[in-house]
């Protein structure tokens, strides 16, 4: 079992070839602390350019694919066949793709969304429950060290009770119609291929899974959201939203999600007020992470140090004073998902049992809020009780 733990997990991934925005940052982040080694691959819809681009990752000729579904039966018929498989295909395909692959008994890295529906979320997580298999979602900004951070301090009563969740993911990229030269945009804004949603589901999901992270304890109680489509060849699919929400224990939250903040380069922040103190964090400096207690200075904690919590210099990779960034975030996922499915193999380390990781049900909880929100949108923008 020993020698089994160390050998990589044999790993196969849908999408992401040339001209993918995120396929190059999936293999990075599974290869870099060996968790994961890539052994097969269905890359492109073209099957010629996706065989190709295979080839020119190294892979075997006979293992790049022309389609998902060929894949998942050779690799099935292999004594060294793929134990997983990453999803990195537009939208609209996710849910075929993933239960495909939850049917061969592969475990699952999927795109956010994991599907369109509430319904189509369900079915897939009571699947993996019966084959014994992990889905996760690449909600590839959890992965940051100060996410940690402020969960802990959350946990450990450093801001009081919980009053006030402001969250934003808006960026200025799309303030134009980019997609009319852009095919990577052009599918995000078709109804067709991007499902009820553009910025609700592509951004506003980002800062509301890592709001959950941070506060594991509040659940939403009702919402009211609201939508525009300022670039009107989007409608219906909207380019900015505001979604208001009232958790349980009476703290209310907001999200700004936005492809039209122009001048923004990202625009994700997560700011959390309690009774005694806030935090706040962005992901443009995501190596810091503001506290602010009532009637002190402002404190500028930064990540590597030791007066951080231990669960937050679990994922240091280089010490303190040197900036991380996206890669390491996505590749702290990537080992907690590896984590995750070797102890679904009987085979991970003790003492990870508290991991946390976005799972099939991060994946269900994204979907049912976009939902909720599409529901209160199309009513007219009114609150409604969150189901």
């Amino acid at each position: 079992m020993t020698n089994d733990r160390r050998k990589p997990i044999r790993w196969g991934m849908v999408g992401g070839g040339k001209g993918s925005q995120i396929g190059y940052i999936h293999r990075s982040a599974a290869h870099r602390d060996d968790v994961f080694a890539l052994a097969a691959g269905a890359f492109d819809i073209d099957p010629e350019r996706g065989h190709a681009f295979g080839l020119d990752l190294g892979l075997d000729a006979a293992r790049s694919y022309p389609d998902y579904a060929t894949m998942f039966a050779a690799e099935a018929a292999r004594a060294d066949g793929i134990e997983a498989v990453s999803i990195a295909t537009p939208n609209n395909t996710h849910f075929a793709i993933c239960k495909a692959a939850l049917e061969h008994d592969l475990h699952v890295i999927c795109e956010k969304p994991l599907c369109f529906t509430i319904a189509e979320a369900e079915e897939l997580k009571a699947l993996s429950k019966a084959r014994g298999r992990i889905v996760g979602v690449t909600y590839g900004y959890a992965g940051h060290q100060m996410i940690e951070q402020a969960r802990a301090m959350v946990r450990n009563g450093d801001l009081g009770e919980i009053r006030i969740v402001n969250l934003q993911f808006a960026h200025g990229f799309h303030s134009a119609a980019v997609e009319e030269q852009n095919p990577s945009t052009r599918w995000r804004v078709d109804p067709k291929f991007a499902g009820p949603s553009y910025v609700l589901g592509d951004v506003g999901t980002h800062p509301l899974y890592i709001a959950k992270v941070i506060l594991p304890h509040l659940k939403i109680n009702r919402l009211l959201c609201t939508r525009q489509s300022f670039v009107k060849s989007r409608a219906p699919l909207e380019d900015n939203a505001v979604t208001l929400m009232e958790y349980d224990n009476g703290a209310i939250a907001t999200i700004w999600s936005s492809a039209v903040n122009a001048g923004s380069m990202h625009g994700q922040k997560i700011r959390i007020v309690g009774s005694k103190a806030s935090i706040e964090w962005w992901d443009e400096r995501p190596n810091q992470l503001s506290y602010e207690i009532q009637g002190e200075p402002a404190r500028i904690l930064e990540r590597g140090m030791d007066y951080l919590y231990p669960e937050a210099r679990i994922d240091d990779r280089i010490g303190g004073g040197h900036p991380e960034g996206l890669f390491e975030a996505w590749a702290n996922l990537y080992r907690r998902f590896g984590f995750a499915i070797n102890r679904a193999r009987g085979l991970a380390p003790a003492g990870i049992e508290d991991l946390v990781f976005p799972d099939v049900d991060a994946g269900l909880e994204g979907v049912r809020w976009v939902e909720n929100c599409v529901r209160s949108a199309d009513a007219g923008g009114v609150w409604l009780d969150y189901r």
